[in-house]
């Protein structure tokens, strides 16, 4: 099947800062596709041009088949977008604004349940000028889907939420692509994008560092597994640094830690019982998206460029 979404070659600066420089990427339809970077890296740049909100200098962007720029009134009818800043007139309830903003579309959602899902239910004739930053992101998210788009972009989903809050808007999102739409989330949350992505754009300086599923990322970071245990009995620490699996051995106390590639577990848990020593308190520490992030940026993902 063609991509849902389709770009190549995108490129925008303003003035002397090239802020996005010759990105390509796809999206395939009823996938949540996570594009993460560090703050300045090009990604809220990238998606306001594939939702047509920026004009690219030079590239092609194909959304639904639909060319963001040339064909926005239609696609603003099967796009629903949530924006990083975003705002809303400050009189407007809760309830008007989904309301009102139902109204722009041939089939909407039912923007009540929208309303109760986001725990925005006890808000219904609340002004947006007095809800909390929190309640105002949980509104942007409803609007968004209150369309009922074929894709949705949402950026920054999570920011100002409180963790079971980010949870509960995770559980939605999850519900909302069971349904058949495609997601693409910016996010700089590590442990967002590992729960919810099926793949992820890793974005740096401008330019796609690579685009792989959060478990592929990590595992071509070529981040070592570390293991800690504790021997039942003594142990030589030759026996384990013999292993071609085995890169370091070193002490901690009693505690033995191991790193080496993704095989070691095995080798290490192997030689121990040939050796009829136990391995106690065993803890095994993959390599994660944010090590991943790290490695291939060098930057923290809330670091600025």
């Amino acid at each position: 099947m063609p991509p849902v979404i389709e770009v190549r070659n995108l490129h925008k600066r303003y003035g002397n800062n090239v802020a996005v420089d010759d990105v390509s990427l796809t999206v395939q339809e009823g996938e949540i596709f996570g594009i993460l970077g560090p703050n300045g890296a090009g990604k809220t740049t990238t998606v306001e041009c594939i939702e047509g909100l920026r004009v690219p200098d030079r590239g092609e962007i194909k959304v639904l088949g639909l060319d963001p720029h040339r064909d926005h009134a239609e696609l603003t009818r099967r796009l629903g977008v949530q924006l990083q800043a975003g705002q809303i007139q400050e009189r407007l309830e809760v309830a008007e604004a989904l309301e009102l903003y139902s109204s722009f579309y041939p089939n909407p959602a039912d923007w009540r349940g929208l309303m109760d899902g986001l725990g925005l239910a006890g808000k219904a004739k609340t002004r947006y000028a007095k809800l909390s930053g929190g309640q105002k992101q949980r509104l942007s998210i409803a609007l968004a889907l209150v369309g009922s788009p074929q894709v949705a972009i949402l950026d920054e989903l999570t920011t100002g939420l409180d963790p079971q809050a980010r949870r509960d808007t995770w559980d939605l999102i999850e519900d909302v692509r069971s349904r058949g739409v495609t997601i693409v989330l910016v996010t700089h949350f590590m442990e967002e994008a590992e729960r919810l992505c099926d793949r992820v754009a890793l974005i740096d300086a401008g330019r796609v560092v690579m685009v792989d599923t959060p478990a592929g990322l990590a595992e071509r970071a070529r981040i070592e597994q570390r293991i800690q245990f504790r021997p039942s009995r003594q142990l030589d620490d030759g026996l384990l640094t013999s292993l071609p699996e085995v890169s370091s051995v070193t002490r901690r106390g009693e505690t033995v830690i191991v790193s080496g590639n993704s095989d070691a577990l095995n080798a290490v848990t192997a030689v121990l019982a040939r050796n009829q020593i136990v391995a106690e308190r065993l803890r095994v520490e993959q390599a994660s998206l944010e090590d991943a992030f790290v490695e291939l940026t060098g930057k923290r993902p809330d670091a600025t460029s």
